[in-house]
């Protein structure tokens, strides 16, 4: 039978990495490989214990990103053109008019994928990449459980993009009416390919060399 501080001593135990246990991990088709191996025996991918460079390209994306999400929040999204009169909203300025006609759901969604979403994938970014640079105390599985949904929900972001491209493509009546994409459609869909790319970047494997060097202080 175990002691009465066997459990608890279990659980503050270091954990071993793959990385020490002289294993590296390939990703392109995840075999689990040698340390010693240049190349997956299964794909032939080089293999890497930890992308040097990744932190640098997680920042540039992110910065271009950034730059590009303020245009697209502040120039036209659509131009819409009434019997010779044009009309230009803004993504926000989409959301209020919604709000003004009683479409309190299409306003919601469209808020939280063209604005929450977007602005939460770039905290949630920065937070993970500043916290591998500077060190954390965060338990790794809830990191990559943050990471892992950054991931998952970038693609949702798009949702704009999707409604902007299928409205210019079914009101076109000439003098009627017509709706055309402004510069801001092009900048949103950038700044969410950007972002994509930033999260990509990230190297989630670095979460353990940190959480490592500040439990031997």
């Amino acid at each position: 039978m175990d002691g009465p501080g066997h459990g608890d001593a279990a659980l503050s135990a270091p954990t071993l990495t793959a990385r020490e246990a002289g294993l590296v991990g390939c990703r392109q088709c995840t075999r689990v490989c040698e340390a010693a191996d240049e190349r997956c025996p299964r794909c032939g991918a080089r293999l890497s214990s930890r992308d040097p460079g990744a932190l640098q390209r997680v920042w540039a994306w992110w910065l271009a990103g950034a730059l590009l999400f303020i245009p697209a929040n502040t120039y036209p999204m659509l131009i819409t053109s009434t019997v010779g009169r044009a009309s230009e909203a803004t993504i926000v300025g989409g959301v209020i008019e919604l709000l003004h006609y009683g479409s309190y759901g299409v306003a919601g969604i469209v808020f939280f994928a063209s604005v929450m979403i977007p602005v939460g994938k770039f905290v949630a970014i920065a937070y993970l990449a500043i916290l591998v640079q500077r060190g954390h105390r965060t338990k790794p599985k809830h990191l990559l459980h943050l990471f892992e949904f950054v991931e998952w929900i970038g693609r949702w972001s798009m949702i704009d993009v999707f409604v902007v491209a299928i409205l210019v493509a079914l009101v076109q009546f000439d003098l009627i009416a017509t709706i055309n994409p402004g510069i801001a459609a092009v900048c949103f869909a950038l700044s969410v390919v950007f972002t994509m790319l930033s999260a990509l970047s990230f190297d989630s494997r670095a979460i353990w060399d940190r959480i490592k060097t500040l439990s031997n202080d």
